[in-house]
């Protein structure tokens, strides 16, 4: 999910691009609209940081992944160093 929406916002000024230059021959873009495409990649750039920062290990720890122990999953978590 991370990686789609690091593509989105890759993508996302060249699809900005494309819409205006379709848009230019009736006048462009309303400032509406402009104004609504600048909020939703902003939101969209604030949600990845804080995605980024809510799943991150605290400095100095190590990763324990998943294990299958006595019949059930127990899942990945932080392991100390």
């Amino acid at each position: 999910m991370l990686r789609l929406t690091e593509l989105a916002l890759f993508i996302a000024p060249f699809a900005a691009f494309i819409v205006w230059r379709v848009m230019a021959t009736e006048g462009g873009p309303s400032l509406r609209v402009v104004l609504a495409a600048g909020g939703v990649l902003l939101l969209l750039a604030a949600l990845l940081f804080w995605l980024s920062r809510e799943d991150a290990l605290p400095p100095g720890t190590a990763y324990a992944p998943a294990q299958f122990q006595d019949g059930h999953v127990v899942p990945g978590h932080a392991a100390p160093p």
